[in-house]
């Protein structure tokens, strides 16, 4: 039997979307999962007019998902494929965001390519696993990368291309994938609670440095979303969640990368230490 849950998103309704954020560059970390928010932040910002680059871990093929292997997915070689198809540049860049090097050359090559950086979202984060149990059973190295990749990633890359942006002069967007989980503790998720925990706070902390050089800072908090990450909860869990949820139903990656495209955008330029939950108005996740 398949574990694989696929998750349509609403059908949007409007006029095409406006490139607001035309001869902008982008990052977005943690973009090479076919069913990912990365992925689609990715794809909302090209459409949006952003260029954009793209990072992954260098995911071993044969640790895909079946309906990634089913369509000969190729991480974010294909992501960037799409974007390009979109009519907007991008650039795949396979790096590990806890390692300070990486990330350093990661900005590099952004500016060689592209010549700016306008929004990062960071994304990047551990996989949902090993970390889920109780408090005394979590491995201390597990616990140490949930926070290395989450914590650390977030400081790295906001550092790396807050940098760039306050040399350009002109503003900018720093959006960091925290959870519903950076709001409430639960049990059985200590080392993801700590890590979404500092997310927030950090990005609080930033937000009030940065704010006077036209860089906002905000978290955004999902609740259960439909992505590659939450193949392996189990299946009470995942029905339990969905039963107390006021709308009966998961979110889609999609609606995740909305709220993501509406913070890069002119639109939310008074928008600043912000975390904005989305998930469906669940109450248990508060």
């Amino acid at each position: 039997m398949s574990n694989v849950r696929e998750v349509a998103a609403p059908e949007f309704e409007g006029p095409p979307r406006a490139r607001e954020l035309a001869g902008k560059v982008a990052i977005v970390t943690g973009a090479g999962r076919r069913r990912g928010i990365g992925r689609a932040t990715a794809l909302v910002l090209a459409e949006m007019g952003a260029d954009v680059v793209v990072t992954g871990t260098g995911r071993d093929p044969s640790t895909f998902p079946e309906d990634e292997r089913a369509v000969g997915w190729r991480d974010i070689e294909s992501v960037a494929d799409e974007i390009r198809a979109l009519g907007a540049r991008a650039l795949p860049v396979v790096v590990d965001v806890s390692d300070s090097a990486q990330v350093d050359e990661m900005i590099a090559k952004t500016v060689e390519e592209f010549g700016r950086i306008d929004i990062i979202v960071n994304n990047a984060a551990a996989p949902y696993g090993e970390d889920r149990k109780p408090m005394l059973e979590v491995d201390p190295e597990v616990f140490k990368r949930v926070i290395d990749i989450k914590v650390g990633g977030t400081f790295m890359c906001s550092r790396a291309a807050a940098e760039q942006m306050v040399k350009q002069g002109d503003g900018g967007r720093i959006i960091n994938l925290s959870s519903i989980a950076g709001k409430r503790g639960m049990a059985n998720t200590s080392a993801y609670n700590a890590a979404n925990f500092a997310v927030d706070g950090f990005t609080q902390a930033i937000a009030k440095e940065l704010g006077a050089q036209g860089i906002t800072a905000n978290s955004v908090c999902p609740g259960l979303i439909g992505t590659s990450r939450m193949d392996v909860m189990p299946q009470d869990s995942w029905d339990g969640r969905i039963a107390v949820n006021p709308m009966g139903r998961v979110g889609s990656d999609r609606e995740v990368a909305e709220v993501i495209g509406f913070l890069a955008s002119p639109r939310a330029s008074y928008i600043n230490g912000e975390a904005i939950n989305v998930n469906g108005g669940d109450a248990t996740d508060r």
